[in-house]
């Protein structure tokens, strides 16, 4: 798309992220952007119609009525993930570039045949891993250099939100697909074990991954916490990262040669530095790396348009989306096997 028209755009779902959603798209039609919100879609005509009030927007109860009654080159597709694959369809079947919520699709069928459209009909599929747009995550990016060692707290208070999926779909494919972005090697191995507390479906969860490069990852996942936790921790030659999402934070510290720590070391290092509250110790040079500070959310929208406006692939494909799921849906099967093993009802 090379004209400077505004792109317009729908949100397809008006609960908690529908409305996120809606809110940064009315943020950037008012600051000037090149885009114009023309609909909201949901079922519950009492939420759409709420919506609608708050937002200025056209509510629809209905993906087919929006389009009878309006242009949409874009939207957001913020339902349940069960629906995730009849909303995208549709939209892209009549032409509509879409970005899906985390996780793309219910299943990898399902992902498969939203991307097998996609493709057929040449439409940009994004994926909503807003994590990936976090500030921290972009400044780590510039170091990165042969990541060996992860560690991923993804820690939340129970709410009931997004309880149509276990918390490795919830919370956990956050951190996953963040670490498959970081590591890009094929996976060896997956251990997990998890349970539910709150919910009929696992609340917490700790997972194993092993990679052919010969890194390992550790993720652990809670959503019956009493504390929110947001941290990714990595290790790779001669340097340690600390990533806090919430706090857009990124530690850095340096091994120096004269050190001499081998992988091996590093590993057990990482234990050390959570104990001690990341101080550094002697041979260790401390780096609190300058990050700009932006809402993930509307960084990852922004990106989305651009995607559109330039038919390029989005910084979250769809391919990157079914790579998450993919992953969280192999450990949701070695948490069902661990349980099983342990004679615990899951």
């Amino acid at each position: 798309m090379t004209d400077n028209n505004p792109l317009r755009v729908a949100v397809v779902g008006a609960g908690a992220f529908g409305r996120n959603h809606l809110r940064v798209y009315k943020e950037l039609e008012q600051a000037g952007e090149r885009v114009r919100l023309v609909g909201v879609v949901d079922r519950d005509a009492r939420v759409a119609s709420e919506a609608a009030e708050k937002f200025g927007v056209p509510a629809f109860e209905s993906i087919a009525a929006c389009l009878a009654a309006t242009k949409v080159d874009a939207a957001s597709v913020c339902v349940p993930t069960v629906h995730h694959r009849a909303a995208a369809e549709e939209l892209i079947a009549a032409g509509v570039d879409v970005l899906v919520e985390k996780p793309l699709a219910h299943s990898l069928g399902d992902a498969d045949a939203i991307l097998a459209l996609a493709r057929e009909r040449g439409r940009v599929v994004q994926v909503g891993h807003l994590e990936r747009f976090n500030p921290a995550v972009t400044a780590a990016r510039r170091f990165l250099n042969r990541p060996m060692f992860f560690e991923s707290h993804r820690l939340s208070v129970f709410t009931p939100r997004s309880l149509d999926v276990d918390v490795v779909l919830d919370l956990m494919i956050h951190d996953l697909d963040i670490v498959l972005s970081l590591v890009s090697s094929p996976i060896r191995e997956v251990r997990a074990v998890g349970l539910p507390v709150l919910s009929p479906k696992v609340d917490i969860a700790n997972v194993r991954v092993e990679f052919e490069s010969g890194c390992v990852a550790n993720f652990t996942a809670s959503r019956v916490s009493t504390e929110r936790v947001r941290k990714l921790r990595f290790f790779q030659p001669h340097q340690y990262l600390s990533l806090d999402f919430a706090r857009q934070d990124l530690l850095m510290i340096d091994v120096t040669a004269a050190a001499g720590m081998d992988p091996g070391k590093l590993a057990a290092m990482a234990e050390l530095l959570k104990v001690a509250g990341e101080h550094p110790s002697a041979g260790l040079s401390l780096n609190k790396v300058q990050v700009e500070q932006g809402e993930p959310l509307r960084l990852e929208i922004a990106a989305f348009l651009s995607a559109v406006r330039e038919r390029s692939r989005p910084v979250v494909s769809g391919e990157d989306g079914r790579a998450a799921l993919a992953l969280a849906l192999e450990i949701n099967v070695a948490i069902h096997a661990h349980a099983e093993r342990a004679g615990l009802k899951i």
